[in-house]
């Protein structure tokens, strides 16, 4: 497998947040101001907290880039956090003394968070050390990630996207993805370029109201809503995977990174759960002729079938439960006495399936950009698009010489 991979530290309201990536390719142009849009992006959309009020994300690029170029080297990129100004003292990395600064111990954890988790896990006396690194603050290093891996595969002509289905289970993009599944979505980019203007991201306007008073209502009786979104990667090539093993099935790796984005509980590639209660001769795509080439003749695979590219678009439904944070909270146990009591209150949006669509674009963008690099290997980005263009355009042709014609 491609040995590109990257790690993240850092905590909610620690100093910064770090960012490290090992093995990228060299001689890639990187656009700063675009990874500081797709951080904009993530911090977007109806329904957020007031953390978003404090926080201007910004990358600082501290190392692996020279005169705007990758070098090869390990990439190392800062996001800092400008409300650990307020937060200095309890998220001190030396001790304190408690005589000057008194730092209150959280006990009570939250229903669907990773608070009781955490401490049972890792020993510890103080959910907070829980909160602070389980918090999906730490996805805004990860769309830095994402957006190094969308400008490298540009030169391999992929491109993706995402839209909101529904928030609360009230829809805002119709039946696009059906349609999508269907190769029936007509003009695909200007309905991505309605979701970019929205401030839910979705693809009727005419439902933004509805939606709107629906997370107004959530706000109101201390509750939160979570949704669907759906990501989409364009201009694939076939043979990106393997069946081989577990590992290298595109499919399986998509998943993993879905499901690794925080609130994130399910994922369905094409048709996704539908398949279980379809025939056969409703749901696979018939293989057909187009223009000399052999394409799907509709799209409920999702774009890859034995865990390869075949294609078609990828196409990934990803389900977000409501954040866990209530402002009218369910019930819990205080810790430090084994006493029932209502949980406590954390700081918190209400919605957040915009920006998780965001995220959701980035962690498939770095996904691919790993299977592609594996498939088409190079050190630099010249020699990869190199070995990428000799594959792309001889694909049919060894296709015909393999089978005789």
């Amino acid at each position: 497998m491609s040995q590109i991979r990257y790690l993240t530290a850092g905590e909610s309201h620690g100093k910064t947040l770090v960012l490290i990536i090992e093995g990228f390719p060299a001689n890639l142009e990187i656009d700063t101001e675009e990874i500081n849009r797709e951080l904009k992006r993530r911090q977007s959309g109806y329904g957020r907290g007031g953390r978003m009020k404090i926080e201007k994300d910004t990358a600082e690029i501290v190392a692996g880039v020279r005169f705007g170029k990758t070098t090869g080297a390990p990439i190392s990129v800062l996001v800092r956090n400008k409300d650990w100004e307020n937060w200095g003292a309890k998220m001190s990395v030396f001790p304190v003394d408690e005589k000057i600064t008194k730092i209150e111990k959280i006990t009570i954890p939250r229903p669907g968070h990773a608070d009781l988790v955490g401490v049972t896990k890792y020993d510890l006396d103080d959910i907070r050390n829980s909160i602070e690194r389980s918090s999906a603050r730490e996805t805004a290093v990860r769309v830095v990630a994402g957006s190094f891996a969308k400008q490298l595969l540009r030169n391999y002509g992929v491109k993706i996207s995402s839209f909101v289905e529904n928030i609360g289970g009230i829809s805002g993009s119709g039946d696009l993805y059906d349609r999508l599944m269907l190769k029936e979505a007509g003009d695909f980019d200007s309905q991505i370029k309605t979701a970019e203007k929205s401030e839910l991201r979705v693809t009727l306007p005419e439902m933004e109201k509805e939606i709107k008073d629906r997370i107004k209502q959530a706000k109101k009786e201390g509750d939160t809503l979570g949704g669907l979104f759906a990501v989409v990667a364009e201009g694939l090539v076939p043979g990106v995977g393997s069946f081989v093993h577990y590992d290298r099935k595109l499919d399986s790796e998509i998943a993993q990174a879905m499901v690794s984005i925080n609130a994130v509980k399910a994922v369905g590639i094409g048709a996704g759960f539908d398949v279980a209660a379809t025939p056969g001769s409703e749901l696979h795509d018939e293989i057909i002729l187009e223009n000399e080439k052999i394409v799907r003749k509709t799209n409920r695979a999702g774009g890859i079938e034995g865990g390869t590219t075949n294609g078609e678009n990828i196409l990934v439904r990803v389900a977000m439960k409501p954040i866990a944070t209530l402002m009218m909270p369910l019930r819990s146990v205080d810790l430090s006495n084994f006493q029932e009591l209502q949980a406590r209150r954390e700081r918190s949006d209400f919605t957040a399936v915009p920006a998780c669509s965001v995220i959701g674009e980035a962690v498939l963008a770095w996904s691919l950009a790993k299977f592609y690099l594996d498939k088409f290997g190079g050190d630099s980005v010249s020699e990869s698009v190199t070995n990428f263009t000799h594959y792309k355009e001889n694909i049919h042709k060894r296709l015909r010489e393999n089978f005789g014609q």
